[in-house]
């Protein structure tokens, strides 16, 4: 079974940090690039950082530079988001997914061709 399972989220105050980890399970992650998404309460899920594990170039949304790092281990089939330096604004649901491609457009990361979606964990950052 194709499988993507996000976890590593939790409540936390702000200028704190966490790790998300995605473990795929059914498919090699090495094939497609990770991207993390999230939505937060009433808004869209948005773009926020991608890692192509073809060439292992990562690319991040202007929002979460500088903050967040986007890595993965092949041969572990688990992918990673750090997130550092965390302010409320991050509080959202964060999923990982398998997809052909990131793509910045505009303001907008986008994930094209999306392979797989993971279940989501929450992420709470408190003031």
């Amino acid at each position: 079974e194709v499988q993507l399972q996000a976890s590593g989220g939790g409540s936390v105050r702000a200028g704190s940090s966490l790790r998300l980890s995605c473990t795929a399970s059914g498919f090699s992650i090495g094939d497609w690039t990770i991207g993390w998404f999230r939505q937060a309460p009433g808004k869209e899920r948005e773009g926020v950082s991608c890692i192509n594990n073809s060439v292992g170039s990562t690319i991040d949304h202007d929002s979460v530079k500088g903050r967040f790092t986007a890595s993965s281990d092949v041969a572990k089939n688990t992918a990673w988001l750090r997130m550092d330096s965390l302010k409320p604004e991050d509080t959202a649901v964060y999923y990982c997914a398998a997809v052909r491609e990131c793509k910045v457009v505009g303001d907008t990361l986008l994930g094209l061709g999306v392979y797989n979606w993971g279940k989501g964990t929450q992420v709470t950052v408190s003031s």
